[in-house]
């Protein structure tokens, strides 16, 4: 090796191998795929050793690239530790905070724990992505996920905020004065429901429990949705009965746009939770956000 590689080009080869794309690493590091791609060539020269294989549309680790990328990993996650130390020194923790969860709970972020920290911490910035399918974290370059605590991965730490959650059945009062009301779960087959597909494509079974009886129910219905904003919207023109959860009910339960029926089989459940790997560092920003996320009193649960 004729020359010491610079830490620039270490952190561009481990932003790369994260993201398995010259492409998504730029997007990451604020450069051109190009740029990216001519400081590669530069780390493989100065190292005398091929480090990635490059197809024009895939990019992987060499065997050498793999060593590498494995030893690099811990020693970047130290030296970030190392610059997080002087935060409470320079006044506060700085920097960007990469979190992925779901429209549902950015929506419901921004009304008081986005502004909030943004306003205690002028020196952090908030990248917030939304996905409907549940990811590896690690792997897409995440610092934290939101999601319902049965969603997080059970090697994850988990912080709850926000109270216990709940899923309501609601529709409009016209539909209601024109269908009648289920009063069980059983009666849903003789009613038009609003159904959600999954991520993975899959239609949801409706689930419900009351007193120790659990039930899941899979619905018929002549609309089908993969959002549940939008399945709200759809109750209220009175397209038929959805399933969704409190909180984005709520309002339009408020203004009596929307009505609950078969509330006994409708329990509270584990509500959100940030959750993180635990075998790395925490970054001061991502304990200062879950300050502000404890702050944040209890969802509507009914």
């Amino acid at each position: 090796m004729n020359e010491r590689p610079t830490l620039n080009d270490l952190n561009a080869f481990a932003t790369i191998i994260s993201h398995r794309s010259f492409r998504k690493a730029a997007d990451e590091l604020g450069l051109s795929p190009s740029t990216l791609s001519h400081m590669m060539r530069g780390l493989e020269t100065r190292m005398g050793v091929r480090l990635l294989n490059r197809t024009t549309r895939s990019v992987s680790p060499t065997e050498a690239g793999e060593r590498l990328a494995a030893r690099l990993k811990p020693a970047l996650r130290e030296l970030d530790a190392a610059l997080e130390a002087v935060d409470d020194f320079r006044g506060g923790p700085s920097g960007t905070l990469r979190i992925n969860t779901s429209n549902i709970v950015i929506r419901l972020l921004l009304e008081q724990a986005v502004p909030n920290f943004l306003a205690r911490y002028p020196d952090m910035a908030l990248d917030l992505v939304s996905d409907g399918r549940l990811i590896d974290i690690v792997a897409d370059g995440f610092d934290a996920g939101i999601r319902l605590r049965e969603s997080v991965p059970q090697d994850m730490i988990a912080v709850a905020f926000g109270g216990p959650a709940r899923f309501v059945t609601v529709a409009s009062p016209d539909y209601v004065a024109a269908r009648g009301e289920p009063l069980t779960p059983a009666d849903l087959a003789h009613h038009t429901c609003i159904r959600l597909r999954m991520p993975s494509g899959k239609l949801y079974r409706w689930e419900f429990e009351r007193r120790g009886e659990e039930l899941t129910v899979e619905v018929s219905g002549a609309l089908t949705l993969d959002d549940n904003e939008l399945m709200a919207q759809a109750a209220v023109a009175g397209l038929g009965i959805a399933y969704i959860p409190q909180h984005v009910a709520a309002r339009h339960l408020a203004e009596g746009r929307l009505v609950t029926m078969l509330s006994d089989w409708c329990p509270q459940i584990d509500g959100l939770c940030l959750y993180y790997p635990g075998h790395r560092h925490v970054p001061a920003g991502l304990r200062a956000f879950i300050t502000v996320l404890k702050e944040m009193g209890d969802l509507p649960a009914g």
